[in-house]
């Protein structure tokens, strides 16, 4: 499917890593790299730790930079006695873009489930947010030939009663549990088919607009040497970029993909 009418978005995950102080030097040598036309061409997120979003935000506005606020997680509940979360109606007040949902160690570590995944969807489109929802296989299912059984039950989770349009304005990141921070990356064939996959799944519960419009991504162990393999495939529309994204050198060069050859 031909993806001239979607504009990629590489995202970066900076998980429990970067203090506000390295957020906002990492910010700094970021917006050193990248040029106007870069971002003419590519959607920039970035996710730092929820103590790092108002010294991002304010540097963000301050100075007109060019990259998209995003945060990795939010409860669904816009307040109450849920200490220690932090919910989507505060994320929006930060001006926060993305919001990172259903990541594979909030589903693995702390046992998100799909419906807690679903509820979360709502809330954050509800606060004219976007969200980024993640979906992936551990090596066992792998293994076991479940892998479009595990990620095209996750997708239909997520997209339950949310309308074409919240479903247009989706963007959906395949990340294998088995390549994350591991080094492996799934070869981009591979990937190709996988998300293929994902937006005939989409074209099924939806419709052909909605997943001709869904913005797709691909995460697990993105780094600058495969970055232009991995979107070199039509149904790729981007990259959800975790260890990677810390160093604004190597996240840079992930950024400028269209100016580096396939195999760098």
């Amino acid at each position: 499917m031909s993806s001239e009418l979607r504009k990629p978005i590489i995202s970066g995950n900076w998980k429990m890593n970067h203090n506000h102080y390295e957020a906002i030097q990492c910010v700094q040598k970021l917006a050193y790299i990248l040029t106007k036309e870069d971002y003419a061409e590519v959607d920039v997120t970035i996710h730092p730790p929820f103590t790092d979003l108002r010294s991002v935000q304010t540097m963000i506005d301050a100075d007109e930079l060019k990259f998209i606020l995003g945060a990795q997680h939010c409860h669904e509940a816009d307040s109450g006695a849920f200490t220690g979360e932090v919910s989507a109606a505060f994320l929006a007040k930060l001006n926060v873009s993305y919001v990172i949902v259903g990541h594979s160690e909030r589903r693995e570590i702390f046992g998100e489930t799909n419906e807690a995944v679903n509820a979360k969807i709502v809330a954050i489109q509800k606060h004219k947010m976007t969200p980024i929802v993640c979906v992936g296989e551990t090596l066992a299912e792998r293994e076991a030939g479940k892998t479009h059984e595990k990620v095209l039950g996750q997708v239909r989770s997520a997209l339950e009663k949310r309308s074409v349009e919240q479903i247009k304005s989706l963007v959906v990141a395949y990340e294998p549990i088995w390549a994350i921070g591991t080094g492996k990356t799934a070869t981009a064939d591979d990937a190709q088919r996988m998300i293929s996959s994902i937006r005939e799944e989409v074209a099924k519960i939806s419709s052909a607009n909605a997943a001709e419009s869904i913005r797709l991504q691909y995460g697990g162990s993105v780094k600058a040497s495969n970055i232009g393999e991995i979107m070199s495939q039509p149904d790729i529309d981007g990259v959800l970029v975790g260890g990677a994204s810390l160093d604004a050198a190597e996240f840079g060069r992930i950024c400028q993909y269209r100016l580096r050859p396939l195999n760098p």
